[in-house]
């Protein structure tokens, strides 16, 4: 696999923890309620997989070889990247903390 390919899996990883990371939109947005709600990380996560697939898409028109592809494509890619979003899924709504 090329550096390419590596870097998009890990961009996947990083882009599908994002909103389980922090209580802003994307990172950046504070929002007025304290706690990001799971409709918001809901939205957060498919906006992410677009624009990781558009960068994923954007590097492999560069290499010149740009293919085609059908719905069972994006099936199993949204499928991937729900599953690189467990750890933060994980780590946010399982994880007790302690109370202070």
């Amino acid at each position: 696999m090329s550096a390419a390919g590596w870097f998009i899996v890990l961009l996947a990883l990083v882009g599908a923890n994002l909103p389980f990371a922090n209580q802003r939109l994307f990172g950046v947005v504070p929002l007025r309620a304290q706690k990001k709600s799971a409709w918001w990380r809901i939205a957060e996560l498919i906006v992410l997989y677009f624009v990781v697939g558009a960068f994923g898409f954007l590097l492999e028109a560069q290499a010149g070889n740009r293919f085609e592809q059908g719905w069972q494509f994006y099936a199993i890619t949204f499928s991937l990247f729900v599953v690189f979003a467990f750890p933060g899924f994980a780590w946010q709504y399982l994880v007790k903390r302690r109370v202070a």
